[in-house]
């Protein structure tokens, strides 16, 4: 009988001690360690262990016909498109997100439209009894699906339950968090359950052929909690994301083996359940406040959809002795690089404002075509100046003040001409590359300075210029930097 070994593992990143200490020095938090026992029920003595004899394999060579992977869809259209099209079968998806957020109400629609189409679709709760699962149904209007429902924790007890009959296409274990596995003696929730558990799962989805979908908790920081390895061990790895005081929410694939990892699918939380957006960029500015200074629509892109998105920025006097920078829905790395390029090539002095940058509606832009549209919206927002309100901005910003051009500029064109907008701000360079723009007025920059100083030249300055030195008269003219740029 092998020995019993206990260890100290950290509960964030699954690194294993043999003392305990306060902090983890693999992922630097502190507290996170528990003593856990990692002999498991299959260990055996080293002796038997090296007596055994490995079997042989066929091996293949690089030429050879490759079939395309089977794929089910489930029915709704946002989520096919982040999966690549659909389930593969012997999948294994893990999906995070906040809690509340909707990825139980999410998962309740597709398995419920699987089930409606003919195909055997099990949902296994482990925080909730069936009689809740059935309540959401109710609420949803989708209690008359065939689903399979069960309350269940044991990983053995589901495989064993699943093994018979016909085997389901697809299966959400919900969540992972709670799920155990006699073969580790350790809490449920712990790094060993959690990674023994997922191992298990995702042996019996690649020997039977069913899709399998994980809920995984998440950690105060938005990652998925747990060891890092269960990422890994997955086949793709989707975030539900969304703010709790917006009605929609955004599904993203952070890792994906068979598909696309840049594609997003648009939700939005109603009474009866989830509804599927088609046009993003409708609902970004369904609430746009026309006619403000600080406000700059950007056309972008996120995977294959352009999406159209408002960005505001606020540009007030500070009274610290450092400004402050705050920024939602977009690399604070990149808001630091535009206003250092604004400061040294436009001589736009914001070194005595806080600054204050968000992207509308709740959407996370990653891009950096969204350069242009952020420093128009802060050069707005200091001279006062509303920028077009049917003007939409892109392209990347260099650190020499040039714009350079963007990928997909055509798609970006169209998608504002057939939402209403009559010209477009873009990098010279990038006229070339225009097909189809939809009749709109394009006005080609090639460096910062020109914008800045457009803009500048409608601008009227509250409180932000010395008045006891250019005098009343000048009071809502543009300021002298901007003039001598301009002309």
């Amino acid at each position: 009988m092998a020995k019993s070994t206990l260890s100290f593992v950290c509960q964030n990143c699954g690194a294993a001690y043999n003392r305990w200490q306060g902090k983890c020095d693999s992922c630097g938090e502190w507290n996170t360690l528990a003593e856990e026992d990692t002999t498991g029920a299959t260990s055996m003595p080293v002796s038997v262990r090296s007596r055994r004899k490995g079997r042989t394999f066929a091996l293949e060579s690089l030429t050879g016909k490759s079939n395309d992977a089977p794929r089910l869809p489930s029915g709704m259209t946002e989520l096919d498109r982040v999966t690549g099209g659909g389930f593969v079968r012997g999948s294994v998806l893990l999906v995070g997100g906040d809690p509340g957020i909707g990825k139980s109400t999410l998962l309740t629609q597709a398995t419920s439209m699987l089930a409606r189409a003919g195909h055997r679709a099990v949902y296994i709760s482990g925080e909730e009894a069936v009689a809740q699962v059935r309540l959401r149904a109710e609420r949803l209007g989708l209690a008359d699906a065939p689903v399979q429902l069960a309350a269940e924790t044991s990983v053995e007890d589901i495989v064993s339950t699943l093994s018979e009959g016909a085997v389901p296409r697809l299966i959400v274990i919900d969540s992972i968090q709670t799920m155990w596995t006699d073969t580790v003696e350790s809490a449920p929730g712990t790094v060993t359950q959690v990674r023994a558990s997922a191992q298990a799962l995702i042996r019996f989805a690649k020997k039977t052929g069913a899709a399998i979908i994980l809920v995984g908790h998440v950690t105060k920081d938005g990652q998925i909690a747990g060891p890092r390895v269960v990422e890994h061990m997955v086949d793709a790895v989707l975030s539900f994301e969304g703010e709790g005081s917006q009605h929609f929410r955004i599904l993203r694939a952070m890792k994906n083996r068979f598909g696309p990892t840049d594609e997003i699918g648009v939700f939005e939380m109603t009474g009866l359940g989830l509804r599927e957006v088609s046009n993003p960029s409708e609902l970004f500015l369904s609430e746009r406040d026309l006619g403000s200074p600080g406000t700059a629509v950007f056309a972008g892109i996120e995977g294959t959809r352009p999406v159209l998105v408002e960005l505001q920025a606020l540009v007030a006097p500070t009274t610290l002795g450092t400004p402050r920078r705050a920024v939602v829905g977009w690399d604070p790395s990149r808001l630091s690089m535009v206003l250092a390029v604004l400061e040294a090539h436009c001589g736009v002095k914001l070194s005595g404002y806080d600054v204050y940058l968000n992207v509308a509606g709740g959407l996370r832009i990653q891009e950096p075509a969204a350069d242009l549209a952020a420093a128009a919206a802060l050069v707005s927002s200091l001279v006062n100046a509303p920028l077009p309100t049917d003007a939409v901005y892109f392209g990347e910003i260099s650190l020499s003040g040039a714009v350079r051009p963007v990928a997909q500029t055509s798609a970006r064109l169209k998608e504002a001409a057939k939402l209403g907008f009559g010209r477009a701000v873009l990098p010279e360079s990038a006229r070339g590359e225009v097909g189809g723009d939809g009749g709109l007025a394009l006005n080609s920059i090639g460096g910062l300075t020109s914008l800045v100083a457009e803009i500048a030249a409608r601008g009227s300055p509250r409180g932000n210029r010395d008045t006891s030195r250019e005098g009343a008269a000048e009071k809502n003219t543009t300021p002298a930097r901007f003039r001598r740029e301009n002309s």
